[in-house]
């Protein structure tokens, strides 16, 4: 974070000083766990569902935190935690803690991420938006633009109003691309987010079913993610998916130049000749109106053509050239966990591990990926429910396991009664001749396939992040899970 004195960020925040050290100056990062207080810090105390984070300011303090930002002055109505783990002599003293008390410490905290912002002229904000692949294209991205400058992007998914004015706030007078997630469960959200940080760069990736539940239908989340390209000032480029009707129809609603990407002929950033090796990662060249180049993707599966497509799109506003976006493209990795992550067993049985989330344009297009991994090979697919489908979750599901039948999987592992209209959905296809397994937990699934694989099989693992499917992924390729498979059933 840029530097800042108590009294700037009182303004910012519109909040009001207490205690002692008037005269500091936060050097240090923003941080919500007292645990990861360090000198020149400000700890922001939030109140969570499972612990308040003012229980815990005299311990941020005590570790070197300047500053912190609360809802009640330290030491009123503090909890049982309110000193633990504190040597320092506030902790002896609640009243003397420096701290900004807020009217609401999450709300303020994007209050100070926009005063950050307003003070960095030379930042470029990056805005990444979809039902799905966000956190994918948001790590091939600022992979892509660190090759230009210091950039800043969030670790894993911090895309809400917590996460994403802490990553806002790692930026400093030194960072020139800020790559953010712009997550939305209702309307309006994605509005906020941007008033905390105005995109000069507005990236829909796609409207999909993820939580089509909370949204009421499609129409509502295309409404809701377009609030991204909504933000954009009129010097900004919006960056839309030419393969998405209800994305590519954004462009009515923005002020800023329109960029499309995808494998539309009329697409601005397009691929062509389209192939996966062996291990499903993509291979195609590269079309931009300066020129073409090869690209070799690290990342797995066909959808990440398409991820990669929009960094590119991106990349090229920017002023990359051709051969040097196709050579950041194909030297990115997979950063953020349990997203096809790719493992191999000793006997050749090969793990993807796509257990961060679900929903149904990633089911299929995770299950896609196994049948292109496993051709001439055996291959298994342990799924976990769909979660925020609302009246359509039973259908998506067994829509997904008619689609993992009709690609020719071999057996089917559903976990938990959410999951189980999987399996009533891939036994509606007659002519599939696989098997179909319900187990109730990750220890019952791991079981299950102890009693399954053989050398050289594929395993895909995917479910919404509620049901913890990578413990699954770890413990196959440590090799567990052989002997019974108690809680498990034929279905």
């Amino acid at each position: 974070m840029i530097r800042l004195s108590l009294a700037t960020i009182a303004e910012i925040t519109g909040g009001t000083m207490t205690g002692t050290g008037g005269d500091a100056v936060v050097t240090g990062p923003v941080v919500i766990d007292s645990r990861l207080a360090e000198p020149g810090a400000l700890f922001a105390a939030i109140r969570g569902e499972h612990a308040d984070g003012h229980d815990y300011v005299a311990a941020a303090v005590a570790a070197g935190a300047v500053v912190a930002l609360v809802e009640r002055p330290p030491g009123a109505a503090a909890g049982a935690g309110a000193v633990a783990g504190a040597t320092a002599d506030p902790a002896a003293d609640p009243a003397a803690v420096p701290a900004i008390v807020v009217d609401d410490v999450v709300a303020a905290l994007g209050r100070l991420a926009r005063g950050v912002v307003d003070r960095l002229p030379e930042l470029t904000t990056i805005g990444v938006t979809g039902s799905s692949g966000k956190t994918s294209t948001k790590d091939l991205l600022a992979q892509v633009t660190a090759r230009l400058g210091p950039t800043v992007a969030p670790v894993g998914s911090f895309n809400n109003e917590i996460g994403h004015p802490l990553t806002v706030l790692r930026a400093d007078v030194g960072t020139r691309y800020l790559v953010l997630e712009n997550s939305a469960r209702g309307i309006g959200h994605i509005a906020y987010l941007t008033r905390i940080a105005p995109p000069d760069i507005g990236v829909v990736l796609n409207v999909g079913s993820a939580h089509i539940g909370e949204f009421g239908g499609r129409d509502a989340v295309a409404k809701a993610k377009g609030e991204l390209v909504e933000a954009l000032a009129p010097g900004g480029v919006a960056v839309l998916n030419a393969d998405d009707p209800r994305v590519h129809a954004m462009a009515a609603r923005t002020n800023g130049k329109i960029v499309t990407f995808g494998r539309a002929p009329a697409a601005t950033v397009r691929a062509v000749d389209e192939r996966l090796d062996e291990l499903g990662r993509g291979r195609f060249s590269l079309v931009t109106p300066e020129g073409s180049a090869p690209v070799a993707l690290l990342t797995h599966g066909a959808h990440a053509i398409g991820n990669a497509l929009a960094a590119a799109a991106v990349a090229r506003e920017l002023g990359m050239p051709p051969a040097d976006i196709a050579a950041a493209l194909s030297a990115a990795t997979s950063v953020s966990r349990w997203r096809m992550e790719v493992g191999e067993r000793a006997d050749g049985v090969t793990v993807v591990n796509d257990a961060y989330n679900a929903n149904p344009e990633s089911m299929r297009a995770a299950l896609d990926a196994l049948a292109h991994m496993a051709r001439g090979r055996r291959s298994y697919a342990v799924l976990g429910g769909m979660a925020e489908l609302g009246a359509v979750s039973a259908e998506e599901h067994e829509k997904i396991g008619r689609y993992a039948a009709q690609h020719g999987v071999s057996g089917l592992i559903a976990i938990g009664e959410p999951a189980a209209p999987i399996l009533a959905g891939a036994k509606r296809v007659e002519s599939w001749t696989g098997e179909c397994v319900q187990v109730d937990d990750t220890a019952a699934a791991v079981a299950a396939l102890g009693e399954r694989l053989r050398p050289r099989d594929v395993v895909l693992i995917k479910g919404s992040r509620v049901a913890g499917l990578e413990r699954v992924a770890a413990a196959v390729l440590e090799g567990e899970g052989t002997g019974g498979a108690e809680g498990g059933v034929d279905a």
